[in-house]
């Protein structure tokens, strides 16, 4: 496994966060990856993410999509 983020990987991340609808410049995304990967609302409502280190990123979407809806966003097809 790469310990870095990958373009790919940004891709992937944001393919989740466009559809919460997420502005990006809101949105901070370590460079390293780290386990078990985490998403906080940080600062000025800035969202927070570290991918995990041990698993693709592509398989932990669905964490990510699950961690957004637990900090109270939705999908914007849900609105």
């Amino acid at each position: 496994m790469e310990d870095t983020i990958t373009m790919a990987d940004m891709r992937a991340i944001f393919s989740v966060t466009d559809a919460f609808g997420v502005d990006r410049e809101k949105l901070r995304v370590e460079l390293e990856k780290a386990d078990p990967g985490s998403v906080t609302l940080g600062n000025a409502g800035m969202l927070e993410i570290v991918a995990p280190l041990s698993i693709p990123v592509r398989a932990w979407l669905p964490a990510l999509r699950d961690s957004l809806a637990s900090l109270g966003m939705r999908e914007e097809s849900e609105a």
